[in-house]
């Protein structure tokens, strides 16, 4: 039997940060994935954006945090992340959308946001070539920025491995051994693991990981499509975001990565649930309309490659993390709804700080409701499982 104090299932955007930061507090951590190698899972279709541009004041706290960590890793560690912060810019071009914004401004401030509304004309001059017809202006939090997923990975499985992480890869979890409310063992390529905790970071198998304990927990994928251009010349600085959503469509999003590519995503209406990652004939039709609609001098850029990957889901929106009764020492942190990528690092050392400090105890005894860790963190909300789960 192998033993650890800390088993993490899932080497993606949630378990590398966490195992390394956990390492680093001097837990033996060792790391689980049924891939060939880390970031594999959806961790590697992110575009890689990092904003602490929410709505919900845990979660701009939370990538706070990751911005601050991704933002030192050169100067601190020498690793090149890529990171480019020139900002989140979020545009208006009806009086709806301008009144959320504004209403919106004063959650964000209070949360700690460098955010502010700028009109017209500094929207230009932060992304000339935008269309001027309509625009009211919009929202711009400069602290925001966007990094290479592959390197982001990559920096924190090197951290991990430095600090000891042993990681082991095509590795599916197979059974998991559950006696009187606790995990003691799991099964993994024939092996048996035994460790204190076991972290599931799953990400789109998140579900299907916990039913092996007897669990039932409301993640669901559903797949986007994202591409990206050539390398040009330097034109546009911040992530440009339209939330105005059409008929086929919900809010799209693009930016000119370091290395000069623009990268752009869109949210398809109605969803799309499963887990197919083929590219499909729709998507570019679809997404660059929408984009050449408001920046017309996209038009001439070509296009270099799609791919499609998975968000998991929940049903309110919101991340789980906690543990649920028949599992004490499970930790669930997953359903990031397309996020874990922004929220991974900050996630990762407040997730480890908590558990050093005691915050991974057990359910209260006959409890029906998540027993969460961020007592302050209102994302991170206690539900019944009767209105709950589905």
């Amino acid at each position: 039997m192998k033993t650890y104090d800390v088993i993490i299932i899932g080497a993606g955007s949630i378990g590398l940060p966490l195992s390394w930061n956990l390492a680093r507090k001097g837990y033996k951590v060792a790391v689980l994935d049924h891939e060939a190698s880390w970031g594999r899972g959806q961790n590697r279709a992110a575009i890689g954006g990092i904003r602490a541009t929410h709505s919900d004041p845990a979660k701009i706290k939370i990538c706070l945090e990751s911005i601050k960590i991704v933002s030192s890793m050169k100067a601190t560690y020498g690793l090149d992340l890529e990171w480019r912060q020139q900002g989140y810019l979020y545009v208006a071009f009806d009086q709806d959308t301008k009144t959320s914004f504004l209403s919106l401004l004063k959650v964000q401030k209070a949360a700690g946001l460098d955010i502010d509304w700028i009109g017209p004309e500094r929207v230009l001059e932060l992304a000339p070539g935008l269309k001027r017809e309509g625009l009211l202006g919009g929202t711009f939090s400069p602290g925001d920025g966007f990094a290479s997923p592959l390197n982001t990975a990559t920096a924190f499985h090197k951290l991990a491995m430095d600090s000891k992480v042993d990681f082991f890869f095509n590795n599916r979890v197979e059974a998991i051994d559950i006696r009187g409310e606790r995990i003691q063992s799991i099964k993994a390529a024939g092996q048996t693991w035994s460790a204190a905790l076991y972290v599931n970071a799953a990400g789109a198998e998140a579900s299907e990981l916990a039913s092996l304990a007897g669990l039932t927990i409301p993640v669901h994928p559903d797949c986007h499509e994202a591409g990206v251009t050539e390398p040009v010349q330097r034109f546009l600085e911040p992530m440009v975001v339209d939330i105005l959503p059409d008929a086929e469509s919900g809010n799209y999003y693009f930016y000119q990565a370091e290395t000069g590519q623009l990268v752009f995503c869109i949210t398809p209406r109605p969803q799309i649930w499963g887990r197919d990652k083929d590219s499909t004939s729709g998507f570019l039709p679809l997404c660059l309309r929408r984009m050449l609609e408001l920046y017309p001098r996209l038009r001439n850029l070509r296009v270099r490659r799609t791919w499609r990957g998975m968000y998991p889901m929940t049903p309110d929106g919101l991340p789980l993390l906690g543990y649920l009764d028949g599992a004490q020492n499970f930790l669930h942190a997953v359903g990031m709804c397309g996020q874990g990528f922004m929220m991974g690092p900050g996630l990762g050392k407040i997730l480890a700080d908590s558990i050093d400090a005691g915050g991974c105890a057990q359910n209260p005894a006959g409890s029906t409701e998540y027993s969460l860790i961020f007592k302050d963190l209102a994302c991170f909300r206690t539900f019944e499982h009767s209105e709950f789960l589905r």
